[in-house]
């Protein structure tokens, strides 16, 4: 770059510094080119709702859902992402059974099809008495979000329910049956919010979650028929684990699908998963 240069002639030290953070910005803008290269799908470049779900390892499952939410939550934001939690089932000692959450910003649910799966964790357990090494896995899923103009569902394929929330929301949200659980009946799918302070809030909101979740799973359908008529073998993603991060005894996080590792675990765990997210693009747009 010629600032660089002629601030490297100069001596100059905040020219220097304004050349290397347009460099970080160029280099930024050219991964997000490569990116959304990568996303030529139907529904790519819509919002995203995630779903994450605790495995087996109680309270140890329930904190590692709770890291993982924390997880997307700063990728997001390091995106500039809007980010809204729309339910949350809290564990019986700590951490979480659930979170759904819906993220919003340019292709959302293109990257975030990445994170599909099951998430593994090996650590050194705050909840054991004898700190022993324990292993945990958490599901990981996203759907696009669907516009109601793209896909109905019929009223009558709809079973309603009220509860009283169960997360935090103050007196009016705990005291009263604003919580909202729809199933869809011909599937059995499930969607619920308990965030929003009232019943409507909360029904528009698990409406749009059930919408996407059912749209989806007519999606995987016609793929697995698909599959099936061309005699594929298709892998059932849910039971998929696709990625592993060892806390003890050494750090690294290794994609399985891809084969891309780190040592900086922090770092992931603080939301930088772009690396990853990149090379998962690359490897399914190469299996085509």
């Amino acid at each position: 770059m010629a600032l660089a240069e002629l601030a490297a002639e100069s001596q100059d030290q905040a020219a220097a510094e304004e050349a290397q953070s347009l460099l970080a910005e160029a280099k930024q803008a050219l991964a997000n080119l490569e990116a959304a290269s990568l996303l030529g799908g139907e529904y790519d470049r819509n919002d995203a709702i995630l779903s994450i779900n605790a495995g087996a390892g109680g309270t140890e499952a329930c904190d590692w859902v709770d890291m993982l939410a924390r997880m997307y939550l700063r990728w997001a934001e390091r995106h500039g992402f809007t980010t809204e939690v729309v339910d949350q089932t809290p564990g019986e000692q700590a951490g979480s059974k659930s979170v759904t959450m819906v993220v919003r910003g340019p292709f959302a649910y293109g990257q975030l099809q990445a994170e599909r799966g099951v998430h593994r964790l090996v650590r050194l357990s705050p909840f054991d008495a004898a700190h022993r090494r324990h292993t945990t896995f958490a599901s990981v899923d996203a759907v696009p979000e669907i516009e109601e103009s793209d896909f109905e569902l019929s009223p009558d394929d709809l079973k309603v329910e009220t509860y009283r929330s169960t997360g935090a929301g103050g007196q009016h949200v705990n005291k009263t049956e604003s919580a909202v659980r729809l199933t869809h009946l011909p599937t059995g799918l499930v969607a619920q919010s308990q965030n929003e302070r009232s019943q409507h809030q909360n029904r528009a909101t698990a409406l749009g979650v059930l919408r996407a979740r059912v749209a989806e799973h007519h999606r995987r359908q016609q793929e697995e028929k698909l599959a099936a008529l061309r005699g594929e073998q298709t892998a059932i993603a849910w039971g998929n684990q696709i990625r592993s991060y060892v806390l003890h005894p050494y750090n690294m996080v290794k994609d399985h699908r891809t084969g891309l590792e780190t040592g900086n675990t922090a770092a992931v765990l603080d939301g930088e998963l772009d690396g990853f997210i990149q090379c998962y693009l690359e490897f399914a747009a190469a299996k085509g």
